[in-house]
């Protein structure tokens, strides 16, 4: 694609950044084809190839320029950031980093309506400090029926109980783990079933509290400088366990394990924190890809129950890592149901499901048909969003898939 960006606008780090994206796309559509939004709407602006249109003139016109308009926001903030498109692109365009590069430009230059911003702001401060959201958690499971409806759903009646979770010393290799934001309140046996399920295979996790949530939640609400601030505290509290040996950081949300893996991307220009950036990222590791190489034969797991497979997202497209879970499981004994159009976005991407109900109830009901045409037993996920925004439909109970393994190896 061709780009007209001023010498002045090349002295840019971001512009510079937005014309190497912008000019390996061809413009040729294919990632419309699989594009959730679009797929509802049919209006090119909310298909990837639309979406890079409107950036690239945001991009090229002046501060001043009155057709830079909410129109353009409100096509970029339907945007899933599913990075689907990015999947089925044969030019390798990096949608979803010139997309954080338009989402920072539009924010500027466009503000947002009070109320907008009231509701982004509240949704930041509630879900990223994990004492805080367990507290409002508990509260909105007691006055569940004066919760607004659009919250409401994403309220669990009581969690499952995270039960024991072995000690941190007693193995000769030893992990971080991300504790996470909301899944400890959410779901906090997801990180407890882990645990066990690693002391089996004489793993350690090493605690870290200091460690918090993993900024993506204040990237999807365009507070991106707050988002580098996390990362930055996270590789601090992280640095003293990597120096003395930690073998990786775990995470069983995959939409956390996506963003940290861009930890060396986001803070390439930091001089202070690039180096140890790009070794934080290469620490991250889904649990799948812990699991996978070690001797399954080892749990001596005998499991029938059907499970339908939910893969996030940011596990098959961000994370590369399809059928990676699947294998797992199946290996384990388990057997997966068909699911049809599995590469499409359940509609929870982050705080989408709140900024964008009406379309993310649209596209969880779609998701939940495809999951529920096997008529499996239960839906496991791996990634807390896509494990609560389906949850909350009321239909199949949905786990994480650890927690079944981890159930499985109890009886």
């Amino acid at each position: 694609m061709q780009t007209h960006f001023t010498d002045a606008d090349l002295q840019k780090p971001h512009i510079q950044e937005a014309e190497r994206i912008l000019r390996t796309c061809v413009h040729c559509g294919f990632c419309n084809a699989t594009c959730p939004t679009y797929q509802l709407l049919g209006d090119e602006r909310d298909g990837p190839r639309g979406r890079i249109y409107l950036m690239k003139e945001l991009l090229e016109s002046r501060d001043d320029d009155d057709q830079v308009t909410a129109e353009t926001r409100l096509h970029l903030d339907r945007c899933l950031t599913c990075q689907n498109c990015e999947t089925t692109c044969p030019s390798g365009v990096e949608y979803h980093k010139l997309l954080n590069i338009g989402r920072a430009e539009i924010e500027r230059r466009v503000p947002r309506p009070p109320a907008e911003r009231a509701q982004r702001y509240a949704l930041r401060k509630m879900m990223v400090e994990p004492t805080r959201f367990k507290a409002l958690l508990k509260l909105g499971q007691t006055f569940k029926p004066l919760v607004p409806g659009k919250l409401r759903n994403k309220i669990p009646a009581a969690p499952v109980d995270a039960g024991k979770r072995p000690g941190s010393t007693q193995h000769t290799r030893k992990m971080l783990m991300l504790e996470g934001c909301v899944q400890p309140g959410l779901s906090p046996n997801t990180n407890a079933a882990t645990a066990r399920l690693l002391d089996r295979l004489d793993i350690s996790l090493t605690p870290v509290t200091e460690a918090g949530c993993c900024g993506a939640i204040d990237f999807h609400l365009n507070a991106q400088d707050d988002g580098r601030a996390r990362m930055r505290a996270n590789i601090d509290a992280w640095w003293p366990h990597i120096e003395q040996g930690a073998e990786a950081i775990v995470q069983t949300a995959s939409g956390c394990g996506a963003f940290i893996k861009e930890y060396g991307y986001m803070l390439k220009d930091d001089p202070r924190y690039a180096e140890k950036a790009q070794r934080v990222s290469a620490l991250a590791k889904d649990i799948v890809e812990i699991l996978r190489e070690e001797p399954l034969d080892a749990l001596q797991v005998k499991e029938t129950q059907r499970l339908a497979f939910h893969c996030p997202c940011t596990l098959q497209h961000a994370q590369k890592l399809n059928g990676a879970v699947e294998g797992v499981l199946t290996t384990l004994g388990f057997t997966l149901t068909p699911v049809q159009d599995a590469h499409l976005c359940c509609g929870s991407a982050g705080t989408y499901s709140v900024t964008q109900p009406e379309l993310a109830t649209q596209l969880r009901d779609n998701k939940l048909n495809a999951l529920e045409a096997g008529n499996p037993e239960l839906i496991v996920t791996a990634n807390i969003g896509c494990q609560t925004h389906l949850a909350g439909a009321n239909r199949t109970p949905v786990r994480h898939w650890v927690e079944v393994v981890d159930a499985a190896l109890a009886q």
